[in-house]
């Protein structure tokens, strides 16, 4: 006998066996996501998630003591920001009270912390958890996770139906190969792992490395009581004039007085549109030198010419230094630095540059292929960080995929935000998403909306997994590589941006494209690009559209496409002149 259900028949004919899902249409079935870091991303994630879908458990772990990521890990002298703090900060919550244009590291750390308490954030941070293992387990379409209190030292296994890694870049120090490391019985440290409690004064210290760590150290350094620096050189390096001189500049300010007055803080905390006007200022700026990442185009050109001269300049007394320092490579080959006193420092009596190759390290300093030896009661590794790679933990897909392999010769992805074999797994500041010139948060800010986005999908549409299709990580992989051969980032110079250990042929970091190109990439996702698995037994794939009614009838507000917030009134006349269709065109 045939049944009635909402007006709908449901009788013994197979064609007329399908049932109504018992649930409104938004359909907010239980999930539960686990995000890996709690640094800018981590954080944005953290904020985002609870904020716009309801029913998703979370929990964000984090293995050291204190949130930040980066910045709770680089604690080394003279350690901040080398853009303008202005252009580094949510965009949803601009800082009034930054010290300096180029905050200190503490107070981005401090930032951040703040950030999270007052948008909610630490709710869900769990912190000195570190993450071991995450495995997909394919019958539960979970991933299981392996976790260690590193507090108790209790081990536990976690399960989500997404994974999230919000590890970043720059949080994983990379100690270089050198023979002889173990043996050195001085004072070892790395720039991403410093003592502080260590103290370098009237110490001999061999400085490796001349990235943009080195060149915020060497300055502090070489000022302590009694010190004297080997600073070993490896590579030539651009060091560029601060990028806010000429923003300063043209906002009537003096570029060389880059600390903040009580009374310009006061003004950008009670004219909220004094300090909208500073930042997008500086964000302009950092948008307009995209082109000079292009190989050949004129502003790059200029910029060499300009910093040479600069560069030749400050080096005006050591010709020999100059000789060895600069580069025969573009500007922006290697990551651009500003080196606010480095080039003075390599100068001063009590340091000496060394460009001679190292051969190994022995127990009281470190030998060069030369044969001489240079000795010292402390060695700091400016060698950078363990970027691009995967995660310092086995993170295995399907049929045992694991992530290192897959990435054994170089990283690849769908936009930079998950991988094929890997499903459910979506990444924040993984490869191919940072940014040469402009806003690097805009850019993380973005992927996390767009993760969001994912998740909302697999609930409110009842899937069990998603993942990219492998052609169209295939199509990300190729058109990165034929946006990068016309550029800057493939001359002749060691950066952490490539593949093969600095040297590769591909651009594994950078996204390939501006900032703005990023966000409208990431901006409306490309259903169509995945592949996906149903949560629902039933044959109908539109089953979640549920029983008819809507969760706005039942708890929310009925009629809130009146609410004016909700409302897109088009302009009278002519709605084509709206201007912010103008300044940004309307996307899918």
């Amino acid at each position: 006998m045939a049944t009635t259900t909402n007006g709908h028949i449901n009788g013994d004919d197979p064609k007329t066996k399908f049932t109504l899902k018992g649930s409104p249409v938004e359909n907010l079935r239980p999930l539960r996501v686990v995000v890996i870091g709690a640094g800018y991303s981590g954080i944005g994630a953290a904020i985002r998630i609870p904020e716009k879908l309801r029913n998703v458990e979370l929990v964000v772990y984090e293995k050291y003591e204190g949130i930040g990521g980066t910045w709770w890990v680089n604690t080394y002298p003279g350690v901040a920001c080398d853009i303008p703090s202005h252009s580094y900060q949510f965009s949803f919550a601009p800082n009034p009270n930054w010290s300096n244009l180029y905050a200190p590291g503490h107070e981005i750390q401090k930032y951040l912390q703040d950030v999270a308490e007052r948008f909610g954030a630490t709710r869900f941070i769990k912190l000195s958890h570190k993450v071991e293992e995450c495995v997909w387990d394919d019958g539960e379409k979970k991933w299981q996770i392996k976790v260690k209190n590193l507090a108790t030292g209790e081990v536990f296994t976690d399960s989500a139906h997404v994974l999230i890694t919000a590890r970043g870049q720059l949080s994983e120090p990379r100690w270089p190969d050198i023979p002889g490391i173990d043996k050195f019985e001085g004072k070892k440290m790395h720039s991403g792992a410093w003592d502080k409690s260590y103290d370098l004064r009237n110490k001999k210290i061999a400085v490796v490395g001349n990235g943009s760590s080195a060149i915020q150290i060497v300055p502090k350094l070489q000022e302590l009581e009694g010190t004297t620096l080997s600073c070993f050189i490896r590579s030539p390096v651009w060091i560029s004039s601060a990028f806010g001189d000429g923003t300063m500049k043209d906002l009537g300010l003096d570029p060389k007085v880059t600390e903040f007055t009580e009374e310009q803080k006061a003004l950008f905390r009670s004219d909220p549109s004094a300090l909208l006007k500073f930042r997008k200022a500086f964000e302009d700026f950092g948008s307009s030198l995209h082109n000079s990442t292009i190989a050949g185009h004129p502003m790059n050109i200029e910029s060499q010419a300009f910093f040479k001269v600069d560069m030749e300049s400050k080096l005006s007394r050591r010709p020999d230094l100059l000789a060895k320092i600069i580069p025969a490579f573009a500007p922006g080959c290697r990551r651009l630095t500003p080196g606010k006193g480095y080039l003075e420092a390599l100068q001063e009596p009590n340091v000496t540059a060394i460009h001679d190759p190292i051969s190994h390290i022995t127990t009281t300093g470190i030998a060069l292929t030369t044969e001489k030896q240079i000795d010292a009661n402390v060695i700091v590794f400016a060698t950078g960080f363990q970027a691009c790679t995967s995660p310092p933990f086995p993170i295995i897909g399907r049929a045992g995929l694991t992530l290192a392999s897959r990435w054994s010769q170089h990283p690849d992805s769908y936009l930079g935000v998950a991988v094929d074999g890997f499903p459910n797994y979506l990444m924040l500041f993984g490869p191919n998403t940072t940014i040469g010139f402009g806003s690097l948060n805009r850019i993380l800010e973005a992927q996390v909306d767009y993760t969001v986005s994912v998740i909302r999908k697999l609930q409110k549409e009842d899937y069990a997994s998603m993942e990219p299709k492998p052609e169209r990580v295939r199509d990300f992989v190729a058109y990165v590589d034929a946006y990068f051969k016309d550029t800057v980032y493939l001359d002749k110079c060691k950066s952490w941006y490539r593949s093969g250990g600095g040297v590769g042929d591909k651009i594994v970091a950078l996204w390939p494209g501006s900032t703005q190109h990023a966000v409208e990439a990431l901006r409306s996702p490309r259903w169509e690009d995945w592949v996906y698995e149903s949560a629902d037994s039933s044959e109908n794939g539109l089953r979640w559209l549920g029983n008819g009614w809507s969760w706005t009838q039942m708890e929310g507000d009925p009629s809130w496409y009146l609410n004016p917030e909700e409302i897109a009134f088009p302009w009278e006349v002519k709605p084509e002149e709206n201007p912010k269709y103008k300044s940004r065109p309307w996307s899918h």
